[in-house]
């Protein structure tokens, strides 16, 4: 297993954060998707730039403060957790991913998952931030 976590503060209230965040069909602000997909109230897909496609499951949502989604590919499977604090005119977002790798991929790819992990994380809260802020 390994996971990775990420912490930051956009300058936008815990609402706009939240829809931005779980509003998945409008994606248009994600650098690294292509698209993504419905499939019902608590299941979607997200392509990558590259056709790559990840399905989410929803497992816990409470507006405005904390997302879960369980998480899946031919890779691997894990959680991602997020947490949304208000900060008067701010919003303290905290992002962490835990994902377990699928065989073969569990020995190749293993001393590379934490950095992609990061990578993807950064290139989120980038993403984000640049669609909120002035």
């Amino acid at each position: 297993m390994v996971s990775s976590h990420i912490e930051a503060t956009i300058r936008c209230d815990a609402a706009a954060v939240w829809d931005a965040v779980t509003a998945v069909g409008r994606y248009s602000w994600r650098s690294d998707l292509s698209r993504t997909e419905i499939l019902n109230e608590t299941q979607f897909v997200e392509y990558t730039l590259k056709g790559y496609a990840t399905t989410f499951t929803i497992t816990a949502a409470e507006p405005y403060k904390r997302w879960e989604l369980a998480i899946e590919n031919r890779s691997m499977k894990g959680r991602w957790v997020g947490i949304f604090t208000p900060k008067g005119q701010e919003t303290q977002i905290d992002f962490t991913e835990t994902v377990t790798l699928k065989p073969p991929q569990k020995f190749f790819f293993r001393p590379f998952i934490q950095p992609y992990l990061k990578k993807q994380q950064a290139r989120f809260v980038s993403d984000l931030k640049k669609a909120l802020q002035p």
